[in-house]
């Protein structure tokens, strides 16, 4: 336990970026990013180099209803003088021996993806470069390749030859290959292990925690060359006189520590030493050492193997035979003896690799965050294969040092080859998935010209609207508000405010104090609309609000007042005055008869006579959008934008009064209420509108209207990501390729989600929980990362739409004002605006590119809706007593 809680520190350190260089495991990025998931298919070449001999492998995948892996293979033997020549002595060997091999398959003229198994220790930055081979081992030491690129180098002995040509793929180690052969047999594996002449191993960390990697999404696959762990003195306490005496007489001092105590290399001989030791001080052998003893390699591996075979006294047989070959007469004590040394080195062994997995049991369990933990370790090596006791003790260990971890051990068969075709037929299966996904992301991803034609047919439809001629077939309605001034500071007084625009109404008390402490107090209660009374008469939907304000009176002390009113109201109005406004329909649920073409101020007014409780002054009839502009404008007088960006989306802004044709008057500036989410609805946005947006339209309720806002407005932005979802599991880029009836489900996707996965400081395990929730329980970690991206396309255009429009309303306003250079605020409300991580940003980017004449800033409203009708109210109410004095 002790040495797995040391392990767990100095993998902390090789992960993270300052303690790297200092940290003995070096916890090397492989760019690995997914194990098979059985749907790999295709032919792949592979290169395994790790020895004096090497091998080329062609690798058929299928996976018709059966995964199925048929391979061919040549071994060809690399001569010494190649070996210890020149970097490109030995590469153009190793392209001649590729060149043989295809000829004999007859495939040379085929360009064929090829997977590169180079098991010496590398300096990795992608998936298909080495960029720097460290340093050679295994008695390599070929000239002009140390500190330089090894795929390139394989490259240029390629095209020097001209006569084939190969796309290398993926680049992986030894280690990596058994991880990714047991993988495509087992989804389960993600740990590789190695405990044969040498020993290492690999795993799938979240890329969250590799500081050497400038990502944080998903999952890759970590060379933790965990043969140098105690490079640092970090197992001096543990390592014996024996151990330090191989390491002395190793070709490395001071280097592989662990390895020494682990691996085949060294297993024999530190057996040997112990036997020296043992014969010296009389124990055995009767104190005789004799010269084959004292020969340094004359005890190895496999003896300890065959040592300690216990089927029938073969152990014992094989001890003394071993033992009279190095000249020595030993007794059946002495063949025991030699026999317990074996199983003491042997077991340690065993222990302390049992000991370093565990740690990284506990880092994958930690990381996902799981209770108990399935997983597979795909292991390969000869000590592990051959060695009669290993594999139990290491399993034992494991299991008794994590019992919370459900393992299990898969031997690989043939690792590095076939592993590097694997990990080539994982590469090339990402990269397909990752090109079909990106076409079907493609028409979701604005450009900046098509961001500016958006902006240019937006500025056409402003005018279409606001001129008499041509208004009534325009798509943007630019309906004249009569708010003629946004707040100076001087308004003074008590104001009453409604507030209807859903299934709550709200009634207030705005108090409004101008001078040297200029403030805004507000005291206001909610009241409830029964889906009856929305559902009902005109009339009783009047008479319940006329009720709600008489008690909202009662309740503050101020029955009998008369004060100035300002009504928020967010349907669409078309107003001829500010007191006045023709409902042209009803939208949000509201079915009340009586009062589409009626004026609403006119039919409250006619409650409250029937009321005959109080009397109120109607000052203001205004929609939330104005109400935001005005909230803002009471903060910073250059406020001269509303915008909302929630359930829907609008805008408001002051023009010039005298290019509003539907207004019979030439001086000053009107609040203009664009109704901008019909933008489109005369057929201005169909080349932009992809399938999916075809789609959400089709299935809402009011088809071919509200175009602009389906493509930006909280209201549909998780219709269009779950539509996108779908259509991604059906190609298979999803979910293994199953939706799931939840999935299918309109709706199920809300907006709050997309605001919630696309969190930066959200773990890809939390947006696997809200997967589950939508019935998605077996996503994985690669599913998350899809998701993610997916949700952030369709976010993206949202606010780039959004952007494009609002730079044309101010580059409007600019040109009204024969400005070069404009300085305006924009005032903003609404949840998408306010709770999406990215949405403000990506819009205040846009307007900034597509507006460069104009500085503008963004200021969020607070309560426009009922604040803002009251500040409307004691605008108009400061103008009046102007114009009467």
């Amino acid at each position: 336990m002790d040495v797995s809680l040391r392990f767990r520190r100095e993998m902390d350190k090789g992960l993270g970026r300052d303690t790297n260089p200092t940290a003995a495991l070096k916890m090397l990025p492989t760019f690995v990013r997914s194990t098979p998931d059985g749907t790999e298919k295709g032919h792949f070449l592979a290169l395994d180099l790790g020895g004096t001999h090497f091998r080329v492998l062609l690798v058929k995948v299928s996976c018709n209803g059966q995964q199925n892996v048929e391979m061919e293979s040549q071994i060809y033997a690399i001569p010494e003088e190649i070996m210890r020549g020149t970097g490109s002595e030995l590469f153009d060997h190793i392209a001649d021996c590729l060149a043989n091999f295809l000829d004999k398959l007859g495939i040379k003229e085929k360009k064929l993806p090829l997977g590169f198994c180079f098991s010496f220790p590398c300096q990795q930055t992608k998936l298909d470069e080495v960029n720097i081979l460290v340093s050679w081992t295994k008695g390599f030491t070929a000239s002009g390749v140390v500190g330089n690129d090894v795929v390139a180098m394989l490259r240029r002995a390629i095209q020097k030859r001209g006569d084939f040509d190969i796309d290398i793929v993926a680049v992986i180690n030894d280690t990596v290959g058994t991880m990714m052969t047991c993988g495509y047999e087992d989804h389960h594996c993600e740990i590789g292990l190695i405990v044969g002449t040498g020993t290492n191993a690999c795993y799938m960390e979240e890329v969250r925690n590799m500081e050497l990697v400038d990502e944080d999404e998903g999952r890759m696959c970590v060379n933790m060359e965990w043969g140098a762990f105690g490079d640092d003195g970090a197992l001096d306490d543990l390592r014996t006189v024996f151990d330090r005496e191989i390491d002395a007489g190793s070709l490395n001092p001071g280097g592989q520590l662990f390895e020494k105590m682990i691996s085949g290399f060294y297993m024999g001989e530190l057996v040997r030493l112990i036997l020296v030791n043992m014969a010296k001080e009389q124990m055995i052998f009767q104190g005789q050492v004799t010269p084959g003893l004292l020969t340094r390699g004359s005890f190895n591996t496999g003896h300890v193997s065959a040592i300690e075979d216990d089927r029938d006294n073969a152990g014992l047989l094989a001890a003394e035979t071993l033992l009279r070959g190095l000249g020595l007469s030993p007794s059946t004590e002495d063949c025991v003896a030699t026999q317990r040394v074996c199983q003491v080195v042997s077991t340690r062994s065993a222990h302390l690799c049992a000991a370093s997995l565990v740690s990284v049991l506990r880092q994958i369990r930690d990381n996902k965050a799981a209770e108990k933990l399935r997983t597979t370790i795909g292991v390969d090596g000869s000590v592990y294969k051959n060695h009669p006791q290993f594999a139990r003790k290491l399993h034992k260990m494991v299991r008794r040092l994590a019992p919370d971890c459900d393992v299990r051990f898969l031997s690989s068969g043939d690792g590095s080859g076939k592993g590097a075709a694997m990990v080539t037929a994982v590469a090339y299966r990402l990269a397909m998935q990752h090109a079909e996904r990106q076409r079907i992301l493609e028409p979701l991803r604005l450009g900046r010209e098509q961001l500016l034609e958006v902006k240019r047919r937006l500025e056409e439809a402003m005018e279409q609207g606001l001129a008499k001629e041509t208004h009534q077939q325009a798509s943007l309605k630019m309906l004249p508000t009569y708010v003629r001034a946004t707040p100076d500071g001087t308004e003074h007084g008590d104001f009453l405010a409604l507030d209807l625009g859903g299934t709550n109404f709200r009634v207030l008390l705005v108090r409004v104090r101008s001078g040297k402490k200029r403030s805004v107090e507000m005291h206001n209660k909610i009241y409830s609309i029964p889906q009856e009374t929305m559902q009902g008469t005109g009339e009783e939907l009047f008479d319940h609000i006329v009720q709600c304000i008489a008690d909202f009176l009662e309740y503050m002390g101020m029955k009998g007042a008369v004060l100035p009113l300002g009504f928020t109201f967010s349907f669409p109005c078309q107003q001829r005055q500010l007191d006045q406004g023709i409902l042209l329909r009803w939208t949000k649920g509201f079915k009340a008869t009586g009062c589409e073409g009626e004026d609403v101020v006119t039919l409250l007014k006619d409650a409250i006579r029937r009321k005959e409780k109080f009397d109120l002054d109607v000052v203001a009839l205004v929609n939330d959008t104005v109400g935001t502009m005005m909230t803002c404008g009471y903060e910073d007088p250059l406020c001269e934008v509303g915008l909302i960006v929630g359930t829907g989306t609008n805008a408001c802004y002051m023009e010039e009064v005298r290019n509003v044709e539907l207004v019979e008057e030439d001086e000053g500036r009107m609040c203009v209420n664009m109704e901008w989410g019909a933008f489109g609805d005369g057929g201005e946005l169909d080349e932009l509108c992809a399938e999916f947006d075809r789609v959400v339209d089709e299935s809402s309720n009011n088809p071919g209207k509200q175009r602009y806002e389906k493509m930006i407005s909280g209201m549909y932005l998780g219709e269009i990501v779950r539509n996108v979802l779908l259509e991604f599991t059906a190609k298979g880029l999803l979910f293994c390729g199953k939706p799931t009836e939840r999935l299918k489900t309109r709706g199920i996707f809300e907006t709050k989600f997309l605001s919630q996965i696309e969190s930066d400081r959200l773990a890809l395990r939390q947006v696997r929980s809200i997967l589950q929730h939508l019935g998605l329980t077996s996503s994985t970690c690669d599913d998350s990362i899809l998701v993610k991206e997916v949700c952030g396309v369709v976010s993206r255009r949202a606010a780039q739409l959004c952007g494009a429009g609002l730079a044309a309303v101010v580059d409007k306003v600019r040109r009204n004002r024969g400005l070069e250079h404009l300085r305006i605020t924009v005032g903003v409300d609404g949840t998408l605006y306010k709770l999406h991580p990215h949405f403000s940003g990506i819009l205040r980017e846009t307007v900034l590119d597509l507006a460069p004449g104009c500085e503008v800033s963004f200021l969020q409203s607070e309560d426009g809706s009922g604040k803002g009708a009251a500040l409307i109210t004691a605008v108009a109410c400061r103008m009046r007593d102007a114009a009467k004095h």
